[in-house]
């Protein structure tokens, strides 16, 4: 695995990096108080303990990464990313205060959180892409790939500490503060983009503007062997495996009873996992096209048996291990696609990327939650273990047939023509 501890943290010896580091720290952890209580309000508050419901919202949310996705890259290529970045931090700001004013009135319906999902789903859908192209910017490129995996750091870190925060808030004030605060936590990251020294930010290559555009992103993607089959794995984890607000809510509050801080607290240990995976590719120097199969096939073993606990704390232990193999895989793929792909095609492979990955939730989630409602909770993580066994298969069988025709299993830019 080529782990070295002394270099997990290297990439925040940069002002630039280290500022934002922070910045979306804070920002992260009102990114997870706000899921946990959106889930929370829609399960219990706004339906009689509906899968389906959580399964709608997650689709309104993540939908946008899909319809837009070909705007999106080809408008993360052509413009600065600083700049795109300070629109869709306020949009998605505004949003998440908009929706705690409405439940604090009480006057929020299903439908508000349905269409407000969408909105900050578009803000999203244009974010992505331009933050994990800007990481590049504040980083030299043998520090990328740790840059990435500390960004994870960052999220699920956030991940550990804002479903427990969100769940004492819910259980002493309800739902509405958690969504006020992720609102003004926002303002962390703006500020960080604010005060980066811009002298300093790694030269970037934009796109030139053309009709074919985003024609072309599609013609790159698909073209390349390499990347096809990761995205294949992408859509598979993504579609059908990262159903976690589904898993959780339906094992732990309709199978074991859990009230709201059991709840946040399942969505901990959950992160406990995914921080570990992410401090693990932090550590490495490259990633590896092998850690995918490893990372793919560990999430079948992980909802398999979190789908066998009899009870709360065992399934809050198997949660470690499928978000481990979980952020494994998602990190591994994300540095080998920024890494292997031409600088002016990154921000419409990263949308694309995004666009399998959450984009298939509105088909997922919906599948995954009337499982979870007609078949049981159990079945629902079947469904999820299913997805990481087959997106192991495919990794497996493009490693054996690409060593077997002495073909690189992954292309670099510099060996593509």
């Amino acid at each position: 695995m080529n782990f070295r501890l002394t270099s997990v943290f290297r990439s925040l010896s940069t002002f630039n990096y280290r500022l934002w580091f922070f910045g979306a720290l804070i920002s992260n952890i009102g990114t997870w108080m706000q899921r946990t209580a959106q889930d929370w309000l829609v399960l219990t508050q706004l339906t009689d303990h509906s899968a389906s419901a959580v399964g709608m919202t997650m689709a309104f949310q993540f939908g946008p990464q899909l319809l837009l996705f070909p705007v999106t890259g080809l408008v993360a290529d052509m413009f600065d990313r600083r700049k795109l970045m300070i629109v869709t931090q306020t949009v998605m700001g505004i949003i998440s205060l908009l929706l705690g004013f409405l439940v604090i009135a009480d006057l929020v319906e299903l439908w508000h959180v349905y269409l407000l999902a969408f909105l900050f789903g578009c803000g999203a859908a244009f974010d992505a892409p331009a933050r994990q192209i800007f990481v590049s910017e504040l980083v030299a490129k043998k520090d990328i790939s740790n840059a990435v995996a500390l960004n994870s750091t960052s999220f699920n870190s956030a991940r550990m500490i804002g479903p427990a925060i969100a769940g004492i808030l819910i259980a002493a004030f309800d739902t509405g503060p958690a969504f006020i605060l992720n609102g003004l936590s926002f303002g962390a990251v703006l500020l960080s983009l604010l005060m980066i020294r811009q002298s300093e930010l790694q030269p970037s290559v934009h796109a030139r503007r053309s009709a074919k555009g985003i024609l072309d992103g599609f013609h790159y993607a698909f073209g390349r062997k390499d990347l096809r089959v990761m995205l294949i794995m992408l859509f598979l984890i993504g579609t059908f495996g990262m159903n976690f607000p589904i898993y959780i809510s339906t094992m732990g509050v309709k199978l074991f009873n859990a009230d709201a801080q059991g709840y946040g607290l399942l969505t901990t240990f959950s992160a406990i996992g995914t921080l570990i995976g992410a401090l693990m590719a932090a550590g490495r120097e490259l990633p590896r096209f092998e850690t995918l199969f490893i990372g793919t096939a560990l999430f079948g073993v992980g909802c398999t048996l979190a789908a066998l606990t009899p009870s709360y704390w065992w399934f809050a232990v198997t949660l470690i291990l499928v978000g481990l193999s979980a952020m494994t895989f998602l990190n591994t793929s994300n540095a080998l696609m920024l890494l292997s792909t031409t600088p002016e095609m990154r921000g419409r492979v990263m949308a694309l990327r995004f666009a399998i990955t959450m984009g298939g939730t509105p088909i997922g989630a919906p599948i995954v939650g009337w499982v979870a409602d007609n078949l049981g909770p159990r079945w629902a993580l079947g469904v999820g273990a299913l997805a990481g066994f087959v997106a192991a298969m495919v990794a497996l069988y493009h490693f054996t047939k690409s060593r077997a025709l002495n073909e690189p299993v992954m292309i670099t830019p510099d060996e593509q023509v």
